[in-house]
């Protein structure tokens, strides 16, 4: 019995923890960049955007496919680093709990 009230108390720790970690990831931001610098895109961990930055050299409605494509590229840069954040947010949150890998905590 001792055994799974401390398990409890570990769950309840866990969850307390979880809930922090989700509004720390509000606060990290990340930055994908595409084109060598031309596009970059501004995201939370949670994956919210906030901002593109587009140089003004590919503000011409000729170049519009380019300026397209760089943007979903910088915007998946930015998504990817963002769930590395999120990766390694979690990973230091369960370390210690000796949880199986791929459990779907993410």
């Amino acid at each position: 019995m001792a055994d799974f009230l401390g398990m409890m108390k570990q769950a309840a720790q866990l969850q307390s923890k979880m809930q922090a970690m989700q509004e720390e990831l509000g606060n990290v931001e990340v930055e994908g960049i595409s084109g060598g610098g031309l596009v970059a895109v501004r995201m939370s961990a949670k994956m919210e955007v906030k901002g593109v930055s587009i140089d003004p050299s590919l503000m011409k409605p000729e170049e519009r496919e380019i300026l397209e494509d760089l943007l979903v590229t910088a915007h998946n840069d930015a998504r990817r680093k963002a769930e590395l954040a999120v990766q390694e947010k979690m990973q230091a949150l369960t370390g210690g709990l000796g949880l199986p890998p791929g459990l779907g905590l993410t």
